[in-house]
Order: structure tokens, then C-alpha cells, then sequence
């Protein structure tokens, strides 16, 4: 290379630093990926590399499993994400329901069901019966006035749909294994965060 070709070079090179871009052309979608490829050191070995892979999963779901119980919505699957899912979550941990007694009121039942005592069989059958028919008009009320309050909120119907079959099976679960946690208490109080020491 010649000493006017390097002096041509430098000129180049200092003229180019007054300028407000970056200085760079932008990296083709192949070469960005390549190099994202390359910020992950994959393993030649390829037990260690599936090892690797596996224990990057893990730690990616366990974080996304965390955000999810602290209530973080960057963190919410699809099913649960937007304003109307709130809404509906809010209206449903507000208040008690008769659906999310439901399942321990069940093993009784089964544990009574063993007694062998046709007078205790018998009151088993017609209690059962009545929580039945409880639960399924308590759900048809929850549906109703959840109906109701969102076409209040969210006039748009594309914007409603499903949420009513999504708050009613949620008002179904015992109020502590609810996922997302709930944000308000039964009465309507806001649940207070614990802090871990």
C-alpha cells in the first residue's frame, strides 16, 4: 500500500467521525443472528450442550413462574393478559362464591360416603344434591352480573370474548390456588403484598 493510499485512508476515516450517523451500515438479519448466536457459548459436547439448553429453559420458566405470582403482567400468559381479564379477575376475588368451596366440600362428601350408615348415605345424597344446585345457580348469577359489568366497562363485544367462561372458572377455584393471585380481597380490600425477609 502506497503512503498517499493510507494518507487517502486516514482522511476518510477522520472525515467520517464529524458525521451524526453511527458510523456503521446496518447488519444484515443473517449476521445479527449469527452474532446473537455467538453471545450464547453453546458446548461442543452435545450432552453438555442439551444440558446447557435445558438448565437455560428451566431458568427462563422459573422466572417467568416468579413474575407470574407477583402479580407482574409482563409476565402473564395470553389467557390471562389485557385490561379485560383484570377487570374480571377484580370482580370475581372481590367476592365470595359458593364454586370455590366446592372442591373441599366435595372430599367431605366422598369421606362421608364411606360410612356405612344408610341414614348417614341418605342426608349424604340430599346434601350433595342441594350444593349441586348452589353452585350451578351461583354460577349463573357470577355469570350474569359479570356480564353485566363488563358490558359497562368494555362496551366493544370482540373485547368481551370469553371473558365470562374466563371469570367463571375462575370464581370455581379455591380463592389461595388462583393464577394469577388475586389483587383484592373478598370485600374488596386490595391484598397487601408480604415482603420476604
Amino acid at each position: 500500500m502506497s503512503n498517499d493510499e493510507t494518507v487517502d485512508e486516514i482522511g476518510a476515516n477522520d472525515s467520517g467521525k464529524g458525521e451524526s450517523g453511527k458510523g456503521r451500515p446496518t447488519p444484515k438479519r443473517k449476521e445479527a443472528e449469527s452474532a446473537r448466536k455467538q453471545g450464547i457459548t453453546v458446548p461442543k459436547d452435545p450432552k453438555a450442550a442439551r444440558r446447557a439448553a435445558r438448565d437455560r429453559d428451566r431458568e427462563a420458566r422459573a422466572k417467568s413462574r416468579a413474575g407470574l405470582m407477583a402479580g407482574d403482567p409482563a409476565y402473564f400468559p395470553r389467557r390471562d393478559a389485557g385490561p379485560v381479564k383484570a377487570a374480571v379477575r377484580d370482580f370475581i376475588d372481590r367476592r365470595r362464591t359458593v364454586g370455590e368451596f366446592f372442591v373441599p366440600f366435595a372430599f367431605v362428601v366422598l369421606l362421608l360416603g364411606l360410612v356405612n350408615n344408610p341414614t348417614v348415605q341418605t342426608t349424604v345424597v340430599y346434601v350433595w344434591t342441594s350444593v349441586l344446585l348452589l353452585v350451578v345457580l351461583d354460577t349463573i348469577l357470577v355469570g350474569i352480573l359479570l356480564g353485566r359489568s363488563l358490558r359497562k366497562e368494555f362496551p366493544a363485544k370482540s373485547d368481551r370474548k370469553g371473558a365470562v367462561s374466563y371469570g367463571v372458572l375462575r370464581a370455581l377455584q379455591l380463592r389461595r390456588f388462583r393464577i394469577p393471585p388475586p389483587r383484592i380481597k373478598a370485600g374488596g380490600k386490595p391484598v397487601t403484598p408480604k415482603i420476604k425477609k
